[in-house]
């Protein structure tokens, strides 16, 4: 029995074919699975769509556990050419500097802009600020200030949703 490398890509021919995926048999007699997602880039529903007791596929290795299982993927072993980077997109179409609005994040914090959490509305928060005074705000500042609002949202809506509560013109008592 040959030793499989993760990363190999091998000739195997389809034994098996579940609603989970397929079994394939390897060079020296040893057998793989090629998992539902692991066969197509795009949405395989019916691995039966796709493959066939007896077909030849090129598959690439990509984990074999202690038990001896072995992983494979269909999709993976197909040469693509590397990705180019994705333009951003603001309001506007496509933008340079690859931030979303085309700007970058501004000084003081974390998710401002107008209306942004904590942005916009009452007490100490300022127009347009976010989270943060005049430093950048650490995650966990921002973390905590999300789950505090979060709760403030949620104690008032459960106040406003108790009172609709009863059907048609039960009396509260």
């Amino acid at each position: 029995m040959s030793t499989i490398e993760v990363g190999a890509k091998l000739e195997g021919k389809v034994t098996g074919i579940t609603h989970f995926g397929a079994f394939v048999e390897l060079p020296g007699g040893v057998t793989g699975l090629v998992h539902i997602s692991e066969i197509a880039d795009s949405y395989v529903k019916d691995v039966k769509d796709h493959l066939k007791l007896e077909d030849v596929v090129t598959v690439k290795v990509i984990n074999v556990d202690k038990d001896g299982k072995i992983g494979l993927s269909i999709k993976k072993a197909v040469d693509r050419p590397p990705e180019a980077p994705r333009p951003s997109f603001g309001r506007d179409g496509p933008r340079e500097g690859g931030f979303a609005g085309g700007r970058p994040p501004r000084e003081g914090g974390g998710f401002g802009g107008r209306g942004g959490f904590g942005g916009g509305r009452g007490g100490d928060r300022r127009q347009g600020g976010g989270f943060g005074g005049g430093r950048p705000a650490s995650f966990e500042d921002k973390m905590s200030r999300f789950l505090k609002d979060s709760e403030e949202r949620m104690s008032s809506l459960k106040k406003n949703t108790e009172g609709k509560r009863g059907g048609r013109g039960a009396k509260r008592v």
